[in-house]
């Protein structure tokens, strides 16, 4: 499995070279191509990257507007995502289901419940390709069924909006927002997940020092057992 990180940045009007575009995973295997959420950033480009498949986390501009123009492809998402797309001129449709591992191009997609937002239910998607597992998850509060996401995973791929500080409100009775890469730690240091990359960048990322953040990210994960990172624009990530 090679994971390429096509864009790293967050919902924000920030943005450098390292971290220029919404986040967006290509997820390769075998010579097949599939794509996790094509923002705003990204319309108009999905024919000249001719994926073989597009997952969509949720409808939120930055994971799903790149749509808005269609899909040479099919676009697999769960059925609060496809309520918001309602409108887009996306020939091949897919539902995806919570819980129900779907096969896309020989990789296997299972989606997991998560908080973030009311207005556009989220989900994350543990990935597997051969004996590589990841868990992918840029927008989260909490992950239901968190043990069970996390198994045999050996790469976490999460949410970048804050390092320390909790982003996390709640509307009515629920969650909403972004839990901060601490916690994320963690929930990975709790499940046994060795490695994990962040991604989705917010403010406190983009325009900060990012040799200082991410030394501050290496201690908070070494006191978990993880080991971390900051990915990057363009960044390639290969699992055997």
């Amino acid at each position: 499995m090679k994971l390429t990180f096509l864009g790293t940045r967050g919902n924000i009007e920030a943005r450098t070279r390292r971290h220029y575009r919404h986040s967006t995973l290509q997820v390769s295997y075998r010579g097949q191509r599939v794509i996790v959420d094509w923002g705003e950033d990204w319309r108009g480009e999905l024919d000249e990257m001719r994926p073989h498949a597009v997952v969509v986390t949720h409808a939120h501009p930055d994971h799903a507007f790149g749509l808005k123009d269609g899909a040479p492809c099919p676009v697999y998402a769960t059925k609060p995502a496809w309520d918001e797309m309602n409108d887009y001129p996306v020939e091949e449709r897919e539902l995806v289901r919570e819980r129900q591992p779907v096969e896309i191009r020989g990789m296997i997609f299972e989606a997991f419940g998560v908080e973030h937002s009311t207005r556009a239910p989220a989900v994350g998607y543990r990935i597997t390709a051969g004996e590589a597992r990841v868990f992918y998850v840029p927008d989260v509060v909490y992950i239901h069924e968190r043990s069970e996401a996390l198994s045999q995973v050996r790469l976490y791929i999460g949410d970048g909006a804050t390092l320390d500080r909790s982003l996390v409100r709640k509307r009515e009775e629920a969650l909403i927002g972004h839990a901060p890469v601490r916690t994320q730690l963690s929930w990975c240091g709790k499940e046994g997940v060795p490695r994990a990359i962040i991604t989705h960048c917010g403010s406190q990322i983009v325009e900060g020092d990012e040799r200082r953040l991410g030394a501050r990210l290496r201690e908070m994960a070494e006191e978990r057992g993880v080991e971390a990172e900051i990915a990057h624009d363009g960044q390639e990530v290969v699992l055997r």
